[in-house]
């Protein structure tokens, strides 16, 4: 890729709309997330989230030449058509990667569901996180709420939530050290290094965030943007849980990650009034020791 090449917004917004606009099958666009959200830092690699809505979405999904429209196409991850779980109507999506750096996420849905979500008492989470409208033949988007840019920020867990959190991430530590002691690279860094990191160690790093925020910032996907809003010291750590493929350095990764969830969980439960679960931990630090020892 060459990366001289910068895409302007204002450039890349004129050409979606001179292409839609002569055709009458796209009857409106909206730009969602980062890009619709003020105040976002963007930068040469952030994504254009593109929501076409459209008289019918079959033809765009079973003759695909028009994404080179927009230029070289490099590669493309396209979703099934599926029911949308909101609304009932089909929808389609895909991910598409331009060899000169641009990248634009498509969305396909049918004009009756941009009907209901004018109508409806709230907002699609997706659009609550930020829309703008970028075009609207019919005026569809007319009276359709604002967003409030509040969707993805999370909520603070129950104390039941919270303890079934720490016991579901305790419970992958002796699989991890099993596969470990067997020698299975594979399995065991999934398990650490998605299952405990992302599944348990990732929510409990953003209610953590929250707590410093009072619980009003959006927790991003993948902990994209974490590291800006954690302690420096708690960063710090999490960095420190990451290994390569030597199963002695993943025994290290392992304790790390688990002394980190420990930290976390004691600060969250402290912010929040509920009791850590000292006794669970040490029961299960221990065997998982044990197990490294055998």
């Amino acid at each position: 890729m060459n990366q001289s090449i910068e895409h302007h917004p204002d450039d890349v917004i004129k050409k979606l709309i001179q292409w839609a606009e002569p055709q009458d099958s796209i009857r409106a666009i909206l730009l969602t997330s980062t890009r619709a959200i003020p105040g976002t830092s963007v930068d040469i690699f952030s994504d254009y989230d593109v929501v076409l809505v459209v008289e019918d979405i079959h033809p765009f999904y079973e003759e695909r030449r028009w994404l080179g429209d927009f230029g070289d196409v490099l590669v493309v991850y396209w979703d099934s058509i599926y029911r949308d779980p909101d609304y009932g109507n089909d929808k389609f999506g895909n991910v598409t990667q331009y060899s000169d750096g641009l990248k634009i996420d498509f969305t396909f849905f049918p004009v009756d569901w941009l009907r209901k979500v004018a109508g409806a008492s709230a907002l699609p989470a997706e659009l609550d996180a930020g829309y703008r409208v970028l075009l609207d033949k019919d005026g569809l988007t007319d009276g359709m709420r604002p967003p409030m840019y509040a969707a993805y920020i999370p909520v603070p867990p129950t104390n039941e939530e919270y303890q079934k959190a720490i016991e579901e991430f305790f419970s992958d530590a002796p699989y991890v050290a099993k596969c470990l002691r067997r020698d299975e690279l594979l399995p065991a860094k999934w398990c650490l290094d998605y299952d405990m990191k992302h599944v348990y160690l990732r929510p409990m790093l953003e209610w953590r965030m929250e707590l410093d925020h009072n619980w009003s910032v959006p927790a991003r996907v993948l902990g994209k943007g974490l590291k800006k809003r954690l302690p420096p010291e708690i960063w710090s750590q999490l960095e420190g849980t990451y290994a390569g493929a030597d199963i002695a350095d993943n025994w290290e990764a392992l304790f790390r990650t688990m002394t980190l969830y420990r930290q976390v969980a004691q600060e969250v439960g402290e912010g929040l009034g509920y009791a850590y679960p000292f006794e669970l931990d040490r029961r299960v630090t221990a065997f998982v020791k044990e197990m490294q020892q055998r």
